[in-house]
């Protein structure tokens, strides 16, 4: 997380956790200078792991509707194409690549502008590295340019210290969840 103004960034907070995020948010949040007070909240939405995801945007609305400030949303593959935004620029685009479960990743192609050239899909590796692209940024990355015999690699996690590079149409309002597949669950057959 990053506490972000018109001069950039005041002060961040980035651990990667494999649980507990419920219990590390908020009191990472209140690390920051001013316990994370902001004159708005943007919150990176998915897509991701479904509790992480959810724990998040459920943060993010409780804060701003406790302080009294607009939320906004972002996806995760945005961010991470923001944080390699001098790489992409200079590749003229690529491609993000993410963990997506379930033997699965996230792949997003973005634009030299780091506008998305496509929605953000769930894909098995081996339909994944069909794509074309010749810059595979993400946690991915290395798996996928390996896979496919070919592309340079860039391995990236989130970091919300790239917020600030996001493009203006890369937030939205009411953030929510992105899921980036179908859920799990399957409703109980009829009896």
């Amino acid at each position: 997380m990053a506490l972000v103004d018109d001069g950039g960034v005041v002060d961040f907070r980035h651990e990667v956790i494999g649980r507990g995020h419920a219990e590390r948010l908020v009191p990472l949040i209140a690390e920051l200078v001013g316990g994370g007070r902001a004159a708005s909240i943007a919150v990176g939405c998915g897509p991701g792991s479904f509790a992480g995801v959810r724990i998040g945007v459920a943060a993010a609305r409780a804060l701003a509707l406790g302080w009294g400030i607009r939320a906004s949303g972002f996806s995760t593959p945005a961010l991470v194409a923001a944080g390699a935004a001098e790489e992409i620029v200079a590749a003229g685009g690529a491609l993000v690549v993410m963990e997506g479960g379930h033997g699965q990743w996230f792949v997003q192609p973005f634009a030299a502008d780091l506008a998305p050239r496509g929605d953000v899909q769930s894909a098995f590796p081996d339909d994944a590295i069909r794509a074309d692209d010749i810059l595979i940024i993400g946690n991915r990355a290395d798996d996928f340019v390996a896979r496919r015999g070919g592309g340079r690699a860039l391995s990236r996690l989130p970091d919300a210290r790239a917020f600030a590079r996001l493009p203006a149409a890369a937030l939205f309002g009411a953030p929510r969840p992105i899921y980036g597949r179908a859920p799990d669950a399957k409703p109980m057959a009829p009896a």
